[in-house]
Order: structure tokens, then C-alpha cells, then sequence
């Protein structure tokens, strides 16, 4: 008896099953990724690793893993006409969108950033609807419009509570455009994913980074490294192995596994991880507030995706 049958699952069964629990693992890894990139540079009162930094070096770890991948799977190289969506996906997702991060980090908490972010998978969804031609249902774009509103209505009470008045903070404006990088970053990407496969994708970007990422990792590096706090140096690695590189293997292959439909879903414990894992990495507190208007984000979220698509039996 072979071991699906020892333990009464076929062999779709099985492969949704360790698609979901991959899914859960990139999840998670991404999870982490505001509160390591916070423990990384720092706060204002406190700031460790420059976000310049950062946002090089993280890209410069990915882009030399990337290197042995591509070698070791004997990847060809991309057409010219991929290599200007790979580009776009460069600018949005490897630069634009950890350098704003890492920016709007050194003034907010990660759970605060937890709550902005988490409307990134209705962007995308938005953008990948304007940008591909891709029809939505009015209840999506409302739905959208909520969220954002959300958003915006967080800030607002934030920046008030700080006694700033009733006024978008700096930081908030960051993570918004961050926000937007990311989206349009991924929907390049997606363009030529079909052709040469998610894991390569996030790897030729990557080494496509690198004339870029290595003068610019060598040229910020810390003129006082040795003061830099350790976990500083640790969240760095983490940012730049897990967040920019190994997470998407998981998370593709979880996809590809366990259906998109299903694994996606998890994406919406996102924010839920940034918060809870921020409490012991960074001593944050648990904030009703933020817990609150999370949730409610991730609710519009939930149901913008629900809409995305054309009713059944509508021709896209």
C-alpha cells in the first residue's frame, strides 16, 4: 500500500493539501516582512540600517541566490520584449517598493504599516484591470473605493491621535506609493510569468537588479557597521533571503499546488501575521484600533476579490 492510500488521500488530495500549508509558509514569510524590515532600519529615535541600504543589499542577497537558480536549472534568458516587462517588475517590486517601506518604517510601526499594505491585493486586482483590460463588476470597484477610504480614515485618526491634526502623515503618503509600485511591479511581472515561470520571474529580476544593487549596497554600506544592533543584521538577511526571494517559491509552488483560488485566500491573514509578529520581534501592543480597521480593510478586500471577475457566462 503506498503512502496516499496509508493516509486516505488521492493524489489531488494530497497535492491541494501541501499546496495550502506552502500557501500558509509564504504567507507567513511575508508576514514577517514589515516588522523585519522595521527591526532593520530602525526608527527615527533609533535608526539602525539605512533604507538605501537596505533596499540594495536585500535585492544584491536575492540576485546572488537568483544566480546559482538560474544556472542550476539551466534557464534561458529572456526575449527582449520580457526583459521590458522584467524591468518594470524591477522598478516596482525589487526597488520602489522596499525603499518606500523601509522610508515610511522609520516613522510608523509595522502594525500601523500592516493596515495600509494590506490593501495591496486589491490594488493589483485594480491595476491589473486597467492595465490588462481585464473587466471587473461595479461591486469590485466600490469595494475598492471602500477600502481606500478606510485607509484614509486610519490615517487621518492616527495622525490626530499624535496631534498632528487631521492630515495624511509623510509616512502614510510612503506606504501608499509603495503600495502602488508593488501592484504595477506585479502585474509586469505577470505578463511574462506564462511564458518563463513565476520562480524565474522574481529570479531574473532580481539578477537584473544586480548592476544596480551591488555599487548601491557597497556604496551605502554603514561607515559604522560594528554599532549596528545584531538583529539589525539578522532582519537584513531575513528581508533579503525569505521576504525577496524564497517566499515566492513557496507561495507559487502552494498556488500551483493547492489551486489559486483556495491559496490566495490566505493572503488575507497577511496583515493579521505583520501585527501579532510585530508584538515580540519589535514590543509593539496590540492595538484595538488598528486590529479594528484591519479587519475591516481586509473584509473589503475579501470581497473586491470575490468581484473581480465577471459574473459566469459573461464573456471576458
Amino acid at each position: 500500500m503506498n503512502r496516499s492510500a496509508t493516509l486516505g488521500l488521492v493524489p489531488s488530495q494530497r497535492d491541494e493539501t501541501l499546496g495550502l500549508w506552502l500557501g500558509l509558509v509564504g504567507v507567513i514569510v511575508f508576514g514577517l516582512t514589515l516588522p523585519m524590515t522595521r527591526l532593520a532600519t530602525g526608527s527615527a529615535d533609533a535608526p539602525q540600517l539605512s533604507p538605501w541600504f537596505v533596499t540594495w543589499s536585500r535585492a544584491a542577497l536575492a540576485g546572488g541566490l537568483s544566480v546559482a537558480y538560474l544556472l542550476c536549472t539551466r534557464s534561458r534568458l529572456p526575449t527582449l520584449e520580457q526583459g521590458k516587462s522584467l524591468g518594470l517588475a524591477v522598478l516596482g517590486n525589487v526597488i520602489g517598493y522596499p525603499l518606500l517601506l523601509g522610508w515610511a518604517l522609520r516613522a510608523v510601526t509595522a502594525s500601523h504599516a500592516a493596515v495600509i499594505t494590506a490593501l495591496l491585493p486589491l490594488v493589483t486586482a485594480a491595476a491589473a484591470a486597467w492595465l490588462l483590460h481585464q473587466r471587473a463588476r461595479l461591486g469590485f470597484w466600490l469595494f475598492a473605493l471602500l477600502g481606500s477610504v478606510l485607509v484614509a480614515a486610519y490615517s487621518l485618526l492616527r495622525a490626530h491621535q499624535l496631534g498632528h491634526g487631521f492630515g495624511l502623515a509623510s509616512a502614510d503618503l510612503l506606504l501608499v506609493a509603495a503600495v502602488v509600485a508593488a501592484s504595477l511591479g506585479y502585474v509586469a511581472g505577470a505578463k511574462v510569468t506564462p511564458a518563463l515561470g513565476a520562480e524565474r520571474v522574481i529570479s531574473w529580476m532580481c539578477v537584473m537588479a544586480l548592476p544596480i544593487t551591488l555599487p548601491g549596497t557597497w556604496l551605502t554600506w554603514p561607515e559604522q557597521a560594528q554599532a549596528i544592533a545584531w538583529p539589525s543584521w539578522l532582519a537584513l538577511v531575513y528581508v533579503g533571503v525569505f521576504s525577496m526571494w524564497a517566499g515566492f517559491f513557496a507561495w507559487f509552488r502552494g498556488l500551483a499546488l493547492g489551486g489559486a483560488l483556495r491559496v490566495s485566500q490566505m493572503q488575507l491573514l497577511q496583515p493579521f501575521i505583520s501585527i501579532v509578529a510585530a508584538v515580540p520581534l519589535l514590543g509593539e501592543s496590540l492595538d484595538a484600533t488598528t486590529l479594528g480597521f484591519a479587519i475591516a480593510v481586509v473584509f473589503t478586500v475579501f470581497m473586491g476579490r470575490r468581484m473581480a471577475a465577471p459574473r459566469p457566462g459573461v464573456a471576458p
